[in-house]
Parts: C-alpha cells; sequence; structure tokens
C-alpha cells in the first residue's frame, strides 16, 4: 500500500502548519501578528534576541507554510498574518485535537 493512499490532503496542510509553528519564536511571531494587523521585519528584531539572519529563515519558514505573507516596502518588509490559511490551520487543528 502506498502512503499517498493512506494520507490525506487534510493530514498533509495540517502537518505541514504544524511543522511552521514547531519552534518557540515562530510561535511568539504568529501570537505577536495575531494581537495587531501587520509588523516590519526591523520591529521584530528589536524585540527578539536573535540574530536578523535567524529571524530571516523563521519568517521564511513561515511564510512558505502560507500562515504570513510579506510586502517589501523598502527598505522594509511588513508581514501580516494570512487570515485565510490561518483560520484553516485553526479549523484544521481543532479537528485534529477534538478527534
Amino acid at each position: 500500500m502506498k502512503l499517498n493512499n493512506v494520507i490525506s490532503s487534510q493530514q498533509e496542510r495540517t502537518a505541514r502548519y504544524a511543522k511552521a509553528l514547531g519552534h518557540p519564536v515562530r510561535m511568539y511571531v504568529m501570537e505577536l501578528l495575531s494581537k495587531q494587523s501587520c509588523c516590519y521585519s526591523g520591529d521584530l528584531s528589536e524585540e527578539l534576541p536573535i540574530a536578523k539572519s535567524t529571524l530571516s529563515q523563521h519568517l521564511k519558514e513561515l511564510k512558505d507554510a502560507g500562515l504570513i505573507q510579506g510586502e517589501i516596502e523598502s527598505p522594509r518588509i511588513k508581514y501580516c498574518i494570512n487570515k485565510e490559511n490561518w483560520n484553516e490551520a485553526k479549523s484544521l487543528f481543532s479537528q485534529f485535537l477534538g478527534s
């Protein structure tokens, strides 16, 4: 039996979101962004005691998973939650944890 016959697309999406949230820094970023409309990467680097390159990798992971989106406003990047995907992630986690 092939794995793709067993794993549903819903399980794949849930796992992708879970992986993206699988680090405390990324969870912090998502909590921060959920409390405000958007945030600039420079503001995040001032709040978090990590290298800018490390923060950039965490933001890339969240962006690749579709949980955040970034707009370049030279010379800064403004990050916001992708509300559609964030709502889907919350729903998927709720279904998974409720089962």
